[in-house]
């Protein structure tokens, strides 16, 4: 080991350069480095030889090993070799102090080591004035801060730097001793006054201060969070321990484990959750992975497996049960109780799955419940309108954050049996996205093949479905794709009639609405005038609820009026009426428009008079049958047709067939045959802000403009439905049974209809067939011969129908219109 003489004044000129990696030294503070390169070891032997001064200066990139002069930072330190210790293995340990900045002018080799042309480069104006002290001061203030919340930074260093004799010592000893980048350490090197120093050191000292606090902070956090951890996890060990010293061993885990023998689980959930528990005991229970397993055993624990109720067999009891809660639908119920005779004689019911497809009000939810009642099992319903996620059926994965089972595995928990009956409600309202398709994911589950072994996603296990009686719900078929209609049987609920709507207001709404309202139902009397002016001149529907939302307006203007009513008789002020007096109310006719309002709607059809260029049509909508007016308007003009109405295509398509059946059949029709050059022609349909399409319309168009054309006028009492095509034949449409329904309800008496659609007269309620008069046809010959007041000549008389001219009609029960604005199909 060397010790070099005392300090002397640095030569300016040809100093010997070492390079430094990463390392900035600053005048006055001494620095120990670690040298190996041989360059390096060269420049401090040269110093050593000389006066042991030499120039340390910095590297740009510390990854060249032999930097030459662009390699080089032009600003360093001059600093003397004070202590040099040669090691065995080629390299020796400096201890470096900083003397002076030095700026170099030019680089210079040829020798071992490099050398440089340097000149002194002195803080400008020495100390900071007494303007800068308050930079000083921050500087200082930091430093304190940022030694008190870094780790590596002994205290004694603040103590240094306040015991620097100079400012200028103060500043480089803080810049000296700052952990950050060679960019920013080098900068600080180069700043050209104190004050200029003062500055820069206090801009970084605090940004590393606000890092140092956050670090602490998260560092506060994470050891805030362990400690709770660990102060949990010892007092569940000790709560543990009391369990053990009171003779009570039964933890969670022998809970889990003595109802997991309990619940006779099947060989393949059983293995599952045995798995799962030894899983769980190897787990923290403070372990994210330790809540998923124990949701996992409490799904498989809660979900039925064996459970059942026992069927009652009871066929009577059944259709006395179905009879209790609904009025009318016979075939519904027919239905009901040929699988309940099924079951009662093999002893097992195959998961028949009943569709029930009818517009709102009928009774479709509700209808669920009875069968289950009826059956005398538990009832489950489960809402799919507006479900697009595949895995709302089939559950997430457990991978996921809050994944959970999807919602068949839900009911069938809420059921708490293997055999209920779930309800699938509005199953034509799924949607599809991004997310799959949910209505795919149902064919397994209403497949009686595959339902046997359901697979949940979140269950991994497969799960029995076949005990279970699923009825789904919908408005219409024509949402639901084809391989899921399939897997159903459909039953259709077309609409209540007139009388039915009586009998059930009579039987159930009434009585419901009186019980809500507080109102005893003996108290008031609704006549059957009253309820049959409310069902024609305020509602427009084929079900039942708004003639209950009707009611329950009445019932509660009742009871105003009795919460309203003096208690005392003598008390009652002129005009007021005493609760006493309100001991039994009859609500007539005459007594609505007080309660209720005006008739939003005309009770009464207009006459249903013969006129020419009209054709009643039939339509069918999601809310039932419709009956619209078809109007077309002969002009004189060059040919054009005019569709309004807001017609589709399909029904546009009708119209120009209708159009082309009557060019073709101009001469036999009394047509001018040049008519389609000199007349326009303007068919319109009634409700034109109500989207219509469908071909259903297509006979009704080509009668209204065949009356149009001849003058001839078109039969008021008539309504008809079916497809045309260009040679005159017509084809059977759907919604016969609404359209019937509908025809009904409107007083019509007659109904001409395609004759592939005869089987569904059949099917039509035995008060719509005695009401009106159905007449299937093949051909435009025979619907002229009916529709029109005056068949053409050359037309004959249509085979076993009602001879040419107006017949006298069958009045049906008066009934109410259904609401405007239909999609005629």
């Amino acid at each position: 080991m060397s010790q070099p003489p005392a300090p002397a004044a640095p030569h300016a000129d040809r100093l010997p350069v070492l390079t430094l990696r990463d390392v900035v030294v600053y005048p006055h503070v001494s620095m120990p480095l670690l040298v190996g390169r041989a360059s390096s070891l060269a420049a401090i032997e040269e110093a050593v030889a000389a006066d042991h001064h030499l120039l340390l200066v910095a590297q740009k990139d510390g990854q060249v090993d032999e930097p030459q002069a662009a390699d080089l930072f032009r600003v360093g330190t001059v600093a003397r070799v004070a202590q040099l210790v040669r090691q065995g293995n080629g390299t020796a340990r400096v201890l470096f102090e900083g003397v002076e900045r030095a700026r170099v002018t030019r680089y210079t080799g040829g020798g071992a080591a490099l050398r440089a042309v340097a000149r002194p480069f002195p803080l400008a104006g020495g100390d900071p004035g007494a303007g800068a002290e308050a930079g000083l001061r921050r500087v200082t203030t930091l430093f304190d801060e940022y030694v008190a919340l870094h780790r590596r930074i002994p205290g004694e260093v603040a103590a240094l730097v306040a015991a620097a004799s100079t400012a200028e010592r103060q500043l480089y000893t803080v810049a000296a001793h700052l952990a950050v980048r060679l960019d920013v350490r080098q900068r600080l090197l180069e700043q050209e006054s104190a004050s200029a120093l003062a500055a820069a050191l206090g801009d970084v000292l605090a940004g590393e201060v606000e890092l140092l606090r956050l670090e602490q902070k998260i560092d506060n956090d994470v050891r805030g969070s362990l400690f709770q951890n660990q102060r949990e996890f010892y007092l569940q060990e000790q709560l543990k321990a009391i369990h053990r010293e009171l003779g009570n061993d039964e933890d969670d885990f022998a809970e889990l484990e003595a109802q997991v023998a309990r619940k006779e689980l099947p060989e393949q959930a059983a293995q599952r959750a045995q798995r799962e528990l030894r899983k769980l005991r190897r787990m923290s229970p403070m372990s994210p992975e330790a809540t998923v397993s124990r949701n996992y055993l409490d799904w498989l624990l809660a979900l039925p497996w064996k459970e059942r109720t026992d069927d009652v067999l009871d066929v009577a009891h059944a259709r006395a049960v179905l009879d209790e809660d609904h009025f009318g639908l016979e075939e519904v119920k027919d239905r009901i109780l040929d699988h309940l005779a099924v079951l009662k004689l093999v002893g097992r019911l195959d998961g028949p799955i009943l569709c029930l497809v009818g517009p709102p009000g009928v009774g479709k939810t509700s209808l669920g419940r009875s069968i289950a009642r009826a059956l005398g099992r538990k009832f489950a319903r489960m809402s799919l309108g507006g479900v697009r996620d595949e895995a709302e059926v089939r559950g997430h994965r457990r991978t996921y954050i809050g994944s959970m089972p999807g919602r068949i595995v839900q009911a069938m928990r809420r059921a708490e049996v293997v055999n209920p009956v779930l309800l699938l409600d509005e199953i034509d309202k799924l949607g599809a996205d991004w997310r799959g398709d949910p209505s795919a994911a149902l064919l397994e589950v209403l497949d009686p093949e595959q339902n046997k072994a359901f697979n949940d996603h979140y269950l991994e296990l497969d799960y029995d479905l076949s005990d279970v009686l699923f009825v789904t719900t919908a408005n219409t078929l024509g949402s639901i794709p084809e391989p899921l209609r399939d897997r159903m049987e459909i039953i259709r609920l077309p609409g209540y009639l007139d009388q039915e709507k009586l009998a059930i207001a009579r039987r159930f709404l009434w009585p419901r609405v009186l019980a809500k309202a507080g109102v005893p139902a003996e108290s008031v009397d609704l006549t059957d005038a009253a309820l049959q002016a409310i069902m024609r001149g305020y509602t427009r529907e084929a079900g039942v609820r708004e003639l209950e939302r009707r009611l329950a307006r009445v019932a509660r203007k009742v009871a105003r009026r009795r919460a309203e009513a003096p208690a005392v008789p003598g008390e009652a002020a002129e005009g007021e009426v005493p609760v006493d007096s309100l001991a039994h109310v009859a609500i007539a006719p005459a007594d609505l428009k007080a309660l209720l309002g005006p008739e939003p709607y005309d009770p009464d059809e207009p006459a249903r008079e013969d006129r020419v260029g009209v054709a009643t049509g039939l339509a069918w909508t999601q809310v039932g049958g419709e009956v619209l007016e078809i109007e077309v308007s002969a002009v004189p003009g060059r040919g054009r047709l005019q569709l309004t109405g807001t017609l589709g295509d399909v029904m546009k398509e009708s119209a120009n067939a209708a159009l082309s059946y009557a060019r073709a059949r101009a001469g036999a029709l009394g047509i001018a045959p040049d008519f389609h050059k000199s007349r326009d022609l303007h068919v319109h349909l009634p409700a034109g802000a109500t989207p219509k399409d469908g071909p259903s319309a297509g006979i009704a168009m080509a009668v209204a403009i065949i009356s149009a054309l001849t003058g001839n006028p078109a039969r008021g009492d008539v309504a008809m439905t079916g497809e045309i095509t260009l040679r005159g034949r017509v084809l059977a449409v759907g919604g016969v049974k609404e359209k019937a329904v509908a025809a009904h309800r409107s007083r019509v008496s007659h109904v001409v209809l395609p004759k592939a659609n005869a089987r569904d007269i059949e099917e039509l309620p035995d008060d719509v067939k005695a009401g009106v008069q159905f007449h299937p046809v093949e051909t435009m010959d025979e619907v002229l011969a009916l529709a029109l007041r005056n068949a053409p000549a050359a037309i004959a008389a249509p085979p076993g129908g009602e001879p040419t001219g107006k017949p006298k009609p069958k009045r049906a029960a008066r009934g109410e219109g259904d609401q405007p604005g239909a999609v005629a199909h």
